[in-house]
């Protein structure tokens, strides 16, 4: 079984910033792609960032130029950097992996439990 243990939320002012970390554990064989999803009150939860096992990136057009996604592959984990964070930013942040298995040899879609941030004065 897989693992993601999401931290870095929390309040923060607009314009401020916040870095969130997701690290992957458990049995696993090979991470693929790892991204950021954002689910806000009343709406459905959409993508904000992904970095694929190739190192490729995409962002939704809604924060292209103020979120960074990056990865750490020895760790297994993935970072993002929010800057210049506005109040629509708030919403719940669920980190995702797709990870080969070191028992399946296949690939699984995993969640992280999700992290609150809040861009508020």
């Amino acid at each position: 079984q897989v693992q993601l243990v999401e931290s870095g939320g929390g309040l923060v002012q607009p314009g401020g910033s916040l870095r969130l970390s997701c690290a992957a554990s458990g049995s696993i064989f090979r991470v693929n792609a790892m991204g950021w999803y954002r689910q806000a009150p009343g709406k459905q939860r959409e993508l904000a960032a992904t970095s694929s096992g190739d190192g490729s990136t995409k962002y939704a057009d809604s924060v292209k130029g103020r979120f960074t996604i990056s990865r750490d592959n020895a760790k297994n984990t993935v970072y993002l950097q929010m800057n210049s964070l506005k109040p629509e930013d708030t919403a719940v942040y669920y980190c995702n992996a797709k990870v080969v298995g070191a028992t399946t040899g296949y690939q699984a879609n995993y969640w992280g439990q999700g992290t609150q941030v809040t861009v508020s004065s």
